[in-house]
């Protein structure tokens, strides 16, 4: 039953309230120009200056996925295995952008060393030999139900621990356990491994929406698409550098055909070239160009072989596109659900 999602006078975000994610994702946020203006630290409501009229909510993460579920928010940042596990069919939310680029994990499937079981095929066979309905431990009951079905194990029964998964095979109270995994070391020190065919899925925080919300009020989509943008542009200018140089030329149609000889430094969409003035030489002229991070020393090599001085690097903040391909995806979505 969706809320008043469709009536609010207010737009809603709700954010992560604590943790590593919560961090990473008001960085994000401040760093693609969206700060969240919070005074103080145990407020569960702060606001986003460059978003007026939106309010943000701090909330655990599942229950940020149900509120946007249910309408009580209109958008939400949220690990992705959280979403997938609570999201319910999903009719009510469409996922804006699923890889924000910050809180990777996997949820595995994870045995004691003991099994010797290597693939979910192994692990069929060996609940079988159980004598009872293979026990696994896990806070993602629906995922690992799901998972399991596909794989032909049936016969599971799940037990829902609020506090540590590691210690269930060995305490006795589950067989196996299907968690979230990072590096794999505490799976190792605990004497568990994961199975190879094991991963149900890889995540990280992602942005999300209540579709409702976004098709019968502007307010909404107009907030959709500048939480879209400003993210969009910030992730995609953080892997590359602006670099401007001065380089010696007849025209700058010359120095341009030199550039698209080499391989890195024809820029986005070609190199961008103007005259220098006021200089007791004619003939130079500076160029700037946008490379990527990992190819920035090819980038500065290949301009010194045509003559380049001067090299200066800087960081990109901003790349925006005419649209951004995630907006026009969600439109697209929208009008399928019309």
């Amino acid at each position: 039953m969706q809320s008043d999602t469709t009536t609010r006078s207010e737009v809603r975000i709700a954010l992560p309230s604590k943790g590593r994610l919560a961090n990473d994702t008001l960085e994000l946020l401040s760093r693609a120009g969206l700060t969240v203006d919070k005074p103080n630290p145990r407020q569960l409501q702060a606001t986003i200056p460059s978003l007026p009229g939106v309010m943000v909510l701090f909330q655990r993460a599942g229950d940020i996925v149900v509120s946007v579920r249910e309408g009580s928010v209109d958008f939400g940042i949220a690990g992705w295995d959280t979403v997938a596990e609570r999201m319910g069919n999903g009719d009510s939310i469409l996922v804006l952008r699923k890889e924000l680029g910050f809180g990777h994990c996997r949820l595995c499937v994870a045995v004691p060393e003991g099994w010797h079981a290597r693939r979910m095929a192994d692990l069929a066979g060996r609940a079988r030999s159980l004598g009872h309905a293979l026990r696994v431990a896990t806070k993602f009951p629906n995922l690992t139900r799901e998972f399991c079905d596909r794989h032909g194990i049936h016969d599971v029964r799940l037990i829902l621990p609020e506090g540590t998964l590691e210690v269930a095979p060995h305490i006795g109270y589950a067989d196996i356990i299907v968690d979230l995994v990072s590096s794999g070391r505490t799976l190792r020190e605990n004497r568990l491994q994961e199975l190879e065919d094991g991963e149900i899925l890889d995540s990280q925080a992602c942005l999300f929406a209540n579709r409702a919300a976004l098709v019968a009020r502007p307010d909404a989509l107009q907030v959709a698409r500048h939480l879209i943008e400003f993210i969009e542009a910030h992730l995609r200018a953080r892997d590359n550098y602006a670099v401007y140089a001065n380089i010696r030329g007849e025209s700058p149609e010359a120095i341009a055909a030199r550039m698209r000889e080499k391989t890195v430094i024809g820029g986005l969409q070609g190199p961008t070239i103007s005259r220098v003035v006021h200089t007791s030489e004619e003939g130079w002229h500076a160029v700037h160009i946008v490379v990527r991070r990992d190819r920035l020393p090819e980038a500065i090599s290949e301009l010194r072989s045509i003559g380049g001085s001067g090299v200066v690097v800087a960081p990109v903040t901003y790349i925006f596109e005419e649209e951004p391909e995630t907006y026009r995806a969600m439109l697209a979505a929208l009008e399928e659900s019309e």
